[in-house]
């Protein structure tokens, strides 16, 4: 079993090398469908996973000029408080039940399948922003603070969201900005979210620390690899793969 793990998160980390979608929206159903976690012990180990393995990309988009500090403060104005609620309401429920388990499920799922749309149509949506200037700029502080409200609740909640979820709307406020600093903006916010909803989790005993342990074993050379052959591989085809493979667990998840 220590064995499949590994092969889990080096899977994972092979395939966010290479797309640059965040592990949540793969480690979290992994660990769900095919090792049977506790949907609750999947999130709250993946959110410090999670935290973790961004770390790095902090310091990498930091010393490349990648991070728009204040777009990261309206991100956390609102995802922070968001995060703490939601660890408030899980603290209220017993997480053990079956409709606890049930709605952390579906909620998985809505999640999932939002995110494979948001893979698939990321460049479309953003030109569309872009062309028709669907945003006036006088807003963009408050929906990117609105943005972090939801991305708080449903990282806490399931795990995804922080990374395609996040990058696309972001491409949708800001559609004149980089790419790159977008998504080192995002990445930047990810990790203060990831690690308060997972200590958050923490707090709530639903984190397996040894499980923890051997993902990362798998992950970090699978990050490594994927990154190395992202440049040699069709990362649109990967792409087009990742994101219907979301919708068919996505699915799964909501209408099991």
């Amino acid at each position: 079993m220590e064995f499949g793990y590994i092969f889990a998160g080096f899977v994972v980390g092979l395939l966010v090398g290479l797309t640059g979608v965040g592990g949540g929206s793969l480690m979290t159903p992994i660990l769900v469908l095919f090792f049977h976690i506790k949907p609750a012990f999947a999130v709250g180990t993946d959110l410090l996973y999670a935290s973790i393995t961004k770390s790095v990309g902090i310091f990498a988009h930091g010393k490349l000029g990648n991070i728009d500090w204040k777009l990261v403060r309206l991100l956390a104005y609102g995802s922070l408080p968001a995060s703490i609620f939601t660890t408030l309401y899980l603290r209220q429920i017993d997480i053990a039940t079956d409709a606890a388990v049930s709605s952390i499920k579906f909620w998985l799922g809505i999640a999932l399948i939002i995110t494979s749309i948001s893979v698939l149509f990321r460049n479309q949506l953003a030109a569309f922003s872009k062309r028709e200037h669907l945003i006036n700029a006088q807003w963009t502080p408050y929906l990117t603070v609105i943005l972090g409200l939801i991305l708080g609740f449903l990282v806490t909640l399931t795990s995804v969201g922080a990374g395609a979820l996040g990058v696309t709307a972001l491409l949708i406020i800001y559609p004149k900005r980089p790419i790159t600093t977008i998504i080192g903006s995002d990445v930047a916010h990810a990790v203060p979210l990831t690690l308060l909803a997972g200590l958050g989790h923490a707090s709530l005993g639903t984190v397996d620390y040894k499980l923890l342990g051997i993902l990362l074993i798998g992950s970090i050379p699978g990050i490594w690899i994927g990154s190395h052959l992202s440049a040699k591989i069709a990362e649109h085809w990967v792409r087009i793969a990742l994101a219907l493979i979301l919708i068919f667990v996505g699915l799964k998840l909501v209408f099991n």
